[in-house]
């Protein structure tokens, strides 16, 4: 049994139904199987069922050949009990009733519960549904999935983490953060692993530095009460960006379970090198876009946005220049940034090897360094640049690249990252999850940022769908380097840039 907490929220209904129904649709769902809604609005389980139907014409495009009653019967399946969370009676109600469809679906006593709510709602309701031993393992498993924000610093993280140990253990625990569920980002382990031509190659005495993206083309929407709290370090850095990081730069695992990758990607995040006043000051800059004109069209400053305050110093930008106490990573910094309002959406992890060491192919006229990225998302991919003798005479390199589309692999569309994750969680996987230790060690590395950021940072600003402030820019030249400027298309050759 599925139990999501928050099922009328936004949530549920563009990401978790529809993954649940692509699951089903691929007979991926353990049998039997139901999901039990729990929400403050008045449904019953009829009126929430249509509301499902309405979520997946809406959300989700039929597919060709589908079965006119396929979506009915994966409605069906669907059950809702209305809920006050901090009500004591109602819990004993949602006990009594999910007690009654066990019995009368002849399920077993498998339940994972999906807090899909606002964070002050992921401190309240482990607590009722514990004073109701609704959290107890009888004669099944019993799991709890956390939605971020764990936390908005370590001192509340650490808060959070001990407030659930004190009714679930850590292996009933899945703080899910989705970029992890992102097919590009698992396939990042095993390019990584099971190519020698990468493996050997993958540390400080091959690797210039590393890059990782995370850029948005849209505003702050209608999150502006919440983002405005947050910032891009908060919402994307201290989470997506540092777990991306750690499963780049991480040691191989003994064997490939969620113990060992988790044991791996502690040892990285644990290393992440305190910056120093001098650090902070040179190599951490944050931004703040400005009104502009993009693509013809008119588009207002973060300020000016509804609902975010006239004198608002919260970033939208954020680049950091990082080092890892790692053997692995001897002296390689790690650029990471996130922003809103650039250019284009775009993730992805580019890995700058080191200049050919050989003495006289090395400084041909037009040799680079050889470039790998990494496309989480969108045209998931890889590239990989190298430079080959230009036709004619004389010995001018070219540089040229070679790339593989994702979507050439899969016979079907890549899955949305919730399906794996809902899968990995049914079944028990916690390898794509963050673990609480994971969570605490990035906040260790954030919080002094943040501190920074609050009392004495400059925010400097950028026009909107730019790549942000030119300091970041001026950061990388600092080092003799740049920033990569990505298309929306991975394979771009300079003819052609979709943004």
């Amino acid at each position: 049994m599925l139990v999501i907490f928050g099922a009328s929220g936004d949530l549920a209904r563009r990401k978790l139904f529809p993954a649940l129904y692509s699951l089903h649709v691929q007979q991926l769902l353990p049998r039997p199987f139901l999901m039990l809604g729990i929400g403050r609005t008045q449904y019953d389980d009829e009126m929430f069922r249509a509301e499902v139907m309405k979520d997946l014409d809406l959300f989700v495009p039929k597919a060709a050949g589908e079965h006119p009653q396929e979506r009915l019967c994966f409605a069906n399946s669907f059950y809702y009990q209305q809920l006050s969370t901090n009500d004591g009676a109602d819990y004993a109600r949602l006990a009594a009733r999910m007690e009654q469809l066990q019995r009368d679906n002849e399920l077993p006593d498998n339940v994972v519960y999906y807090l899909s709510t606002p964070p002050a709602l992921s401190q309240q309701i482990p607590v009722f549904l514990a004073q109701h031993n609704l959290h107890r393992e009888h004669n099944g498993f019993k799991r709890l999935v956390i939605e971020k924000p764990f936390g908005s610093d370590g001192v509340s993280a650490r808060a959070l983490h001990e407030l659930l140990h004190k009714h679930f253990e850590e292996r009933q625990l899945y703080r899910i953060d989705h970029y992890l569920g992102k097919e590009t980002v698992q396939n990042l382990i095993v390019l990584r692993f099971a190519n020698t031509l990468f493996d050997t190659v993958w540390d400080y005495r091959h690797i210039e530095y590393v890059e990782i993206t995370a850029a948005e083309s849209i505003g702050v929407e209608k999150r502006a009460g919440y983002f405005d709290s947050s910032g891009i370090i908060r919402d994307m850095i201290q989470n997506h960006l540092l777990q991306v990081l750690a499963l780049a730069a991480m040691d191989p695992p003994q064997q490939f379970d969620s113990a060992c990758v988790h044991a791996e990607t502690l040892k990285v995040l644990r290393g992440l090198r305190p910056l120093s006043a001098t650090e902070l000051q040179n190599n951490v800059i944050f931004g703040q876009y400005t009104a502009s004109h993009v693509r013809g069209e008119s588009v207002p400053g973060y300020r000016d946005e509804p609902d975010v305050p006239a004198d608002s110093h919260t970033e939208t930008y954020a680049a950091i220049k990082l080092y890892l106490n790692h053997s692995r990573w001897y002296n390689v910094p790690f650029y990471l940034r996130a922003g809103k309002r650039l250019p284009t959406r775009v993730t992805e992890i580019v890995i700058h090897f080191k200049r050919c060491p050989h003495p006289v192919l090395g400084t041909l006229p037009g040799a680079l360094p050889n470039q790998l990225i990494i496309r989480i998302q969108p045209d998931e991919g890889v590239l990989m640049t190298f430079g080959l003798k230009e036709p004619g005479g004389g010995f001018h390199v070219k540089n040229v690249s070679m790339d593989f589309h994702y979507k050439d692999l899969a016979k079907t569309a890549i899955a949305d990252a919730y399906e794996r994750l809902l899968l990995d969680c049914m079944s028990g996987d916690a390898t794509l999850f963050a673990s609480g230790d994971a969570v605490e060690a990035c906040w260790d590395f954030i919080d002094p940022i943040l501190a920074w950021k609050n009392s004495s940072a400059r925010l400097f600003g950028y026009p909107a769908g730019t790549w942000g402030p030119n300091e970041a820019d001026a950061m990388m030249a600092r080092d003799g380097r740049t920033w990569r400027y990505p298309c929306k298309n991975l394979a771009a050759d300079g003819d052609y840039c979709e943004l």
